[in-house]
Parts: C-alpha cells; sequence; structure tokens
C-alpha cells in the first residue's frame, strides 16, 4: 500500500483543485483525472495525471496548468506523468463534479452497474421514461424524455441531446 505524506497530499489538493480547460465547471480532482502526487527530493515533484482518452487535446494545457500551480505554491520543479493504466472512466467523476455538470447545462454520464469495458450499442435515440432502466435526463428540467441529435458534441466525450418536454438542447457526458 502507499502511502501519503501530509505534504503529498497538500499538493495532490492544489493540483487536484486546477479547472478542467474543456469544461471549467468542473476541477481536475473533481473529473477524477489527477491521480497522485509524490515528493521526489527536497524541491520536485512528480505528478500523475490519467487523460480522459489517449487523444485528449486538453492534455498539454491540464499539464502546464498543474505545472503553473505548483510553482505558484513554491515547488521548483514540477514533472507531469501521463498515466494511461488503469484508465480513466466516467466513474472517475466524483459526485460533486456531476452536480455541477447538471447546473452547468450537461447531464452527468450515468453511473455504470458494472465494471470492465463499455458495450457500444448502436440503439434508439429517444429516451422515455419506462423505455430504459436508465434514461438520459434533461439537466433543465429533469425529463427522462430526450432525443439524441448527434453523438458528438463541442467534445468527442460529450453527445447533443434535446428534451422534448422543455424542447432544450443540452450536452450529455457520455458513458466511458
Amino acid at each position: 500500500m502507499v502511502t501519503t505524506t501530509p505534504l503529498e497530499a497538500e499538493l495532490l489538493r492544489i493540483a487536484g483543485a486546477v479547472p478542467d480547460p474543456e469544461l471549467p465547471v468542473l476541477t481536475l480532482q473533481e473529473l477524477g483525472v489527477v491521480r497522485a502526487v509524490r515528493v521526489r527530493g527536497a524541491d520536485a515533484v512528480e505528478v500523475d495525471l490519467t487523460p480522459t482518452y489517449t487523444g485528449c487535446p486538453a492534455l498539454e494545457t491540464m499539464s502546464t496548468d498543474i505545472q503553473r500551480a505548483l510553482h505558484e505554491h513554491g515547488v521548483r520543479e514540477v514533472t507531469v506523468r501521463t498515466v494511461l493504466a488503469p484508465a480513466w472512466s466516467t466513474d472517475d467523476i466524483s459526485d460533486e463534479g456531476r452536480r455541477k455538470l447538471r447546473e452547468f447545462g450537461i447531464a452527468p454520464p450515468r453511473a455504470r452497474r458494472e465494471a470492465g469495458p463499455v458495450p457500444l450499442a448502436l440503439g434508439p435515440t429517444r429516451t422515455a421514461d419506462g423505455e430504459e432502466a436508465d434514461p438520459v435526463r434533461c439537466p433543465h428540467c429533469g425529463s427522462p424524455d430526450t432525443e439524441l441529435l448527434s453523438r458528438f458534441s463541442s467534445t468527442a466525450c460529450k453527445a447533443l441531446r434535446r428534451c422534448l418536454a422543455c424542447r432544450e438542447p443540452f450536452d450529455h457526458f457520455k458513458e466511458l
């Protein structure tokens, strides 16, 4: 078991407080991508960062922002390592992160019931109460009666949906 020192816990809190560059309503800790911080010597820190997917275009910005935050805290040497295993999952988004997504107008990913790969299903594009065990609910009015407009939205990890009750379009953070 790896033990974390009080200093490492404080530096993890600082690195985790950095806003996500694509979803600035979330911190990197709430998104679940900052995995660990290790002190390496008198004035050096190593941060483990797991991207939401291997081609994530925000990875460089996240690394730079973490380095800046830790430099401002007095750490001279900061190394950000990209760690791909274990892979990031939408299950890593905290409850607070899910709440913030909903308040921001993005339907959070549904909680997965089973571990392992997410099966690809190209099923119906509309969800309604009773039609699906866990429908995508509108973040504006809460209605389960929504339809898929596009499997991709402003980023690859989101889909574009529309609520059939309030007629508002919204992003849905896809389950990964």
